[in-house]
């Protein structure tokens, strides 16, 4: 790690720390402001791999983890309405989806970069996106795994509603996982203007120097 690597280290623990806070705020019934922060996290990792190598980005990665896993060491000791603001379940789920879908993110991008410069960025990310959906809302409120926390009721997160309010019943939380896909989806698409810019930028930049 170097002086150079910083930026990215500042970069990834701004997100996780902001999308830490901004997941306790709501937006409309199926979101939380979170869900528009924390895809950056996607962006730092490719960025990083794609100037410095996967090593490096692995290393942001795990910085970014540690940084997490504080937060929701913090939010489990704060009492809100109904509750810790992080249960445990919400702790381990969210701790095992970044670090699973990161890393998974950065063997991808290495894996496809000598391709177009838009195809690692891409595939890594929505690869890695979904993979992050999938584990952090299957192990924080899926019924079958109350186990793992039983004293914490996820009882409402079972209850059954058509998907996003027009489709097939489902559970509530995997109208709430659709949702948060579907936005990092959409921002997987967005991100690649920034991050061809900020490659760029970051290349030239180290070329100069």
């Amino acid at each position: 790690m170097t002086r150079a690597h910083i930026p990215g280290i500042l970069a990834m623990a701004a997100v996780v720390v902001a999308s830490n806070i901004l997941v306790q705020f709501l937006l409309g019934q199926w979101l939380t402001w979170g869900a528009f922060t924390y895809p950056v996290a996607f962006l730092v990792t490719d960025v990083m791999n794609r100037v410095y190598g996967p090593g490096p980005a692995r290393k942001v990665v795990i910085i970014g983890f540690a940084v997490g896993v504080i937060c929701s060491l913090i939010g489990t000791q704060i009492q809100g309405e109904f509750g810790p603001l992080v249960t445990w379940r919400i702790a381990l789920g969210s701790g095992l989806a970044f670090l699973t879908a990161q890393l998974l993110d950065v063997a991808i991008f290495d894996r496809l970069r000598e391709g177009r410069w838009w195809r690692a960025p891409l595939a890594s990310t929505l690869v890695g996106s979904s993979t992050d959906t999938a584990i952090f809302f299957t192990v924080a409120f899926a019924g079958f795994l109350t186990f793992i926390e039983p004293g914490n009721d996820v009882s409402w997160a079972g209850e059954t509603l058509p998907l996003l309010g027009v489709g097939p019943a489902v559970p509530l939380w995997v109208s709430l996982a659709v949702a948060d896909w579907l936005v990092k989806l959409a921002l997987a698409l967005i991100a690649l203007v920034p991050f061809r810019v900020i490659v760029s930028w970051a290349q030239s930049h180290r070329a100069v120097a």
